[in-house]
């Protein structure tokens, strides 16, 4: 049994997919019209998905090396499925929702110039379209399976 960590393919499978997901945040951003912003390189939200590439990547490598039948390949597949439910789901309406206070607390701060209300803006990208945990799905693939041939 090997002791090296670096030797664990698809760990490293998970972690390249994130890194890859997190750097090409930014091109897919000025893609779509928007600035470049450092910032995205460390944000959630966005395409693709960087926790979908990497729990991709992770079970898809799993199964290309171990086997789908292996233990280890289920609880990734199941952990999997659950990642990417909550970001189109819980952290998608969590971002719609902060949209909304953040609305609500600028008309309150313009009510109150003179009062103590200061409003403190919630981020409101959190959680991902379909297509972009699609996006997200496809580059871990791709990652998981390449990476499986190392081993």
């Amino acid at each position: 049994m090997e002791n090296n960590i670096l030797a664990n393919i698809p760990l490293m499978a998970a972690i390249i997919a994130c890194v890859t997901a997190q750097l090409l945040k930014p091109i897919f951003a000025i893609l779509s019209g928007h600035k470049f912003s450092y910032h995205q390189l460390l944000s959630t939200g966005g395409m693709p998905s960087s926790h979908t590439s990497a729990v991709i990547a992770l079970t898809s490598s799993i199964g290309a090396i171990y086997g789908v039948g292996n233990v280890a390949f289920a609880i990734s597949f199941v952990f999997s499925i659950i990642v990417m439910h909550d970001a189109m789901g819980i952290r998608l309406e969590a971002g719609k929702q902060a949209k909304v206070i953040n609305e609500w607390s600028e008309i309150l701060s313009k009510m109150h110039k003179d009062g103590p209300f200061e409003p403190t803006n919630l981020k409101t990208l959190l959680g991902h379209s379909f297509a972009q945990v699609l996006g997200g799905a496809v580059l871990g693939l791709i990652i998981g399976l390449v990476s499986a041939l190392f081993a």
